[in-house]
């Protein structure tokens, strides 16, 4: 299955629906004083809805994403209306005042940098006036988290490993999708050797997972980190030996989708995001074997599978509501 209009309109809605919807909200935030105890709009102009932060960065991401795909969505005015409205240079001004209060250093480390990453890579593809103004108007923000990259990595000495927002091979897949689009080859020379650095030496992965609130595989997400940070000849080789029993569909917990046991609990609904996540993983590891190869055909049909487990509870309580169409998205993008 691919991403047509109608379920572009449908993910869209979704996201228009909780952009700018404050409350309920889960912030991330540290008080240095009483002046720091503010509103979630007060704290972050721009995003302030969809429950947390990452969420509505990706929220952001989501609509671009739609808007230079189907240029004809009946939402498109909406989009615009909400992109005009909310990336404006005071908004991300006092966005990125916020990351200068002390303390702040580690605010949404790393998911929430990559995914502002991703928002800026989607809007650099847009040939339209109103994405070139988007994307400028961003750019020091956009700017802000690619330093935080650059001063944090050096300094990572171990990858973390978990399912959840601080898995480091996500973050790294996410910040070299928007180094190759934006051409920032040291930005993605720093990556890639981290990268390197952190997995490349990763031998036999049992994947003991899934973890009750995993929304990404460790074990797939460190593949997908790996064949965006290698040439094409050298990551078939390391992903040989890093999950060797992919034709035989081992380890075999990869290719089950993981049971979700209640959806209005925010940690279990991750679960439908795992399913997402890796159907995105799958499909996008299949096309580094040729056709006729038995792991190209083991990583498709696992890629359905898990998308047949995710698709259908994208929508319907705000727990998952407000980002598993993101999720979504991804696993159903071509490319």
């Amino acid at each position: 299955m691919s991403l047509t209009l109608p379920l572009a309109a449908k993910f869209g809605g979704v996201a228009l629906a909780h952009l700018t919807r404050e409350y309920p909200n889960k912030l991330e935030h540290v008080l240095n004083d009483d002046r720091d105890a503010m509103t979630p709009r007060q704290l972050h102009p721009v995003f302030f809805g969809s429950f947390d932060w990452h969420s509505c960065v990706h929220g952001y991401w989501l609509l671009a994403t739609m808007l230079r795909r189907f240029p004809s969505i009946q939402l498109g005015h909406e989009i615009t209306a909400v992109f005009d409205a909310q990336l404006t240079e005071s908004k991300i001004a006092g966005e990125v005042e916020y990351l200068r209060r002390p303390l702040r250093g580690t605010f949404e480390r790393p998911y929430g940098w990559a995914w502002l990453l991703m928002l800026s890579a989607e809007l650099a593809r847009h040939e339209t006036d109103g994405g070139g103004r988007w994307s400028r108007t961003l750019q020091p923000l956009t700017d802000a988290f690619v330093d935080r990259f650059a001063s944090f990595l050096p300094k990572a000495t171990y990858p973390i490993r978990v399912g959840t927002h601080f898995n480091s091979a996500f973050a790294l897949a996410l910040a070299l999708e928007y180094a190759v689009e934006v051409r920032d080859t040291g930005f993605a020379d720093l990556l890639k050797a981290k990268a390197r650095a952190w997995f490349g030496e990763d031998r036999d992965c049992q994947a003991w997972e899934p973890g009750g609130d995993d929304f990404l595989s460790s074990a797939l997400m460190e593949a997908e980190c790996m064949r965006r940070a290698l040439a094409p000849g050298e990551f078939t080789v390391w992903v040989s030996k890093f999950l060797p029993g992919i034709a035989e569909r081992s380890p075999s917990t990869l290719f089950e989708p993981a049971e979700v046991s209640d959806r209005s609990d925010g940690k279990i609904a991750h679960l439908d995001g795992l399913n997402l996540s890796r159907a995105w993983c799958w499909k996008s590891l299949a096309g580094a074997w040729p056709e006729g190869d038995r792991r190209r055909g083991a990583a498709i049909t696992a890629a359905q599978t898990h998308l047949d487990a995710g698709l259908a509870h994208v929508v319907g309580d705000y727990m998952g509501e407000h980002w598993l169409a993101t999720f979504a998205v991804l696993a159903l993008m071509d490319s």
